[in-house]
């Protein structure tokens, strides 16, 4: 990369070019983790004089962007009802992230100015209409990668998920799959602050140790040891299951409908276990007339569906981070060419907590 070559004022007396390397939709893929036959690196030039960014617009020094499965979704080329449609092949995917503005043509934001966009052009620079834009106070104590995480979609759909559609009572069971992940983390946490019971699902030991030492799971197993998953809840849960946060899908779904609780709520955030199959050979769910016997309430949702609560959810959050009550956990890669490499590590068993690329180490 050059740098930034001569930045001016919001007047841009000085003519500013920059190389910026983003990342393209080249091909799409079907089945597996998307390699670099379908993603590529490419460098560009952009132009951060005044006059080439339109009125109202900021250009942008990209610092942290978010991995999040949902990425994948958007790469199989097949809009089957999964959350977004489909990245334009031979254009620049987008991502959640947090960037620094190095120049303003709008008057809501400043040079210097940190701002969040959920969707930001996975670039190092960008040029970025206001839309979305939000900006973050970097003296609140809260470090940026939060943002991203406890503060950005992972914890938002936690959030929505225990908190609106989950609403459990004092003393409920609920069990948290992928419980180590970004969404997971979260929703135990959030979970036990309402004084519920939680159980969490995970891929290794470690990750086991640690949501109960260090998030405050009340019991954890590692399914990869415990592959037997009606027995392992039977023997989690003796007393059923009262909410399940299903991050899985698959296997794990079938064998919760066997031990579900009268009116046992289900918000289903993703099914991370299906990602990289075409539909047709996804596992089935075999026992779905359980949730008639127990009356159970199943339902996906959508994070976008809910933005009218983002306020309520960001207070709330920062309010527990701020008083210690909620911690988060970062893989932090570095470089923005690491992003196959991050977005390929979300389907083992490597990663504890949320994925994040440090874009200028």
């Amino acid at each position: 990369m050059t740098g930034l070559e001569g930045v001016g004022g919001c007047g841009g007396e000085n003519s500013t070019v920059v190389e910026s390397r983003e990342w393209v939709m080249s091909a799409y893929a079907a089945e597996g983790v998307p390699t670099s036959d379908h993603l590529k690196l490419r460098t560009t030039k952009l132009s951060l004089d005044a006059n080439s960014i339109p009125d109202g617009h900021v250009a942008v020094e990209l610092l942290w962007i978010s991995v999040d499965p949902y990425l994948r979704t958007r790469m199989t080329g097949h809009d089957d009802g999964l959350y977004f449609s489909q990245f334009a092949l031979n254009e620049v995917i987008t991502a959640f992230g947090v960037g620094r503005v190095i120049l303003s043509k709008n008057g809501k934001f400043s040079t210097g100015d940190i701002v969040m966009n959920p969707f930001f052009p996975f670039a190092e620079y960008c040029i970025a209409p206001p839309t979305f834009l939000r900006v973050i106070d970097p003296t609140a104590g809260i470090e940026l990668p939060a943002y991203l995480s406890s503060l950005g979609v992972p914890g938002f759909a936690a959030w929505v998920g225990i908190e609106v559609l989950g609403n459990p009572k004092p003393g409920s069971n609920v069990f948290i799959s992928a419980a180590a992940g970004g969404v997971g983390i979260f929703a135990g946490q959030l979970a036990k602050l309402k004084g519920c019971r939680v159980v969490g699902s995970t891929g290794t030991d470690e990750k086991v140790k640690l949501l109960k030492e260090e998030f405050g799971y009340d019991e954890a197993f590692n399914y990869n040891k415990e592959t037997d998953f009606d027995a392992a809840l039977s023997k989690y849960f003796p007393n059923g299951i009262d909410l399940y946060l299903d991050n899985v899908g698959g296997k794990m779904l079938e064998a919760v409908l066997n031990h579900v609780n009268l009116h046992a709520r289900i918000p289903i955030c993703g099914m991370i276990s299906q990602y990289n199959q075409i539909w047709t050979e996804r596992e089935g769910v075999r026992n779905l007339l359980n949730m008639v016997g127990k009356e159970v309430r199943m339902e996906g949702y959508l994070v976008g569906s809910y933005l009218d609560r983002f306020d309520d959810f960001t207070k709330e959050m920062e309010t527990y981070t701020k008083e210690g009550k909620l911690r988060s956990k970062h893989k932090i890669y570095c470089g923005i060419e690491s992003f196959i490499e991050s977005l390929g590590s979300m389907f083992t068993s490597s990663n504890i907590g949320k994925v994040v690329i440090q874009v200028k180490p």
